[in-house]
């Protein structure tokens, strides 16, 4: 029983010394969280231009009606998955990963296919949107970096001895991150 109490004292002295650091996981927390909005808003900005794109598109060519359904329906699925800051697990983090992809594939598809049409390339309107819409996905890439970076240091904050305790014990999971999409390793294809 002595063992056990001076194993105890000890246990409370090292974690006072060391403090819980419960106010520094809360801080990390909201971070993520911050983070996290930065990143959604990023994604909404994207999400409002795709509306304007397509309707430029639709006004300027006789265009591919399935290419544009594609875009239309991939949007409306992206912008319905919507995630807050207490749900970013790794497999929440990869549907909705999912979804933003599929809207930047039909988004790629559409402005590959936009570029076959003289009459709309020189739209003053299209060529801005276009340019919106890259700067967006840049946004998009930044973001989707400086979440990750602030996640890596939240997830190994609360993984690090003896705050590994005080984390479980209060209610703090690992965060999930951004991955990057399959196949991205490999470079597209570009025929001329």
């Amino acid at each position: 029983m002595k063992k056990l109490l001076l194993y105890l004292v000890g246990f409370v002295i090292l974690a006072s010394q060391s403090s819980c650091g419960y106010n520094d996981m809360v801080q990390k927390d909201e971070q993520v969280s911050s983070q996290w909005a930065q990143v959604q808003n990023s994604y909404q900005r994207r999400a409002d231009l795709v509306p304007n794109l397509v309707n430029t598109v639709k006004g300027a060519a006789n265009f591919e009606k399935e290419t544009l359904t594609q875009v239309i329906e991939a949007r409306a699925k992206a912008t319905s998955i919507q995630l807050n800051a207490d749900q970013l697990t790794p497999e929440n983090m990869e549907k909705f990963q999912a979804a933003q992809s599929q809207l930047s594939g039909s988004l790629s598809r559409l402005m590959a296919t936009a570029e076959a049409y003289p009459d709309l390339k020189a739209n003053q309107n299209f060529l801005e949107l276009q340019a919106q819409l890259e700067g967006t996905e840049n946004r998009i890439s930044v973001e989707r970096q400086k979440f990750n970076t602030t996640v890596q240091d939240y997830n190994t904050y609360i993984r690090a001895f003896p705050r590994n305790f005080f984390a479980g014990w209060f209610g703090f999971e690992k965060k999930g991150y951004f991955q990057a999409d399959a196949g991205a390793q490999n470079a597209p294809t570009v025929q001329f």
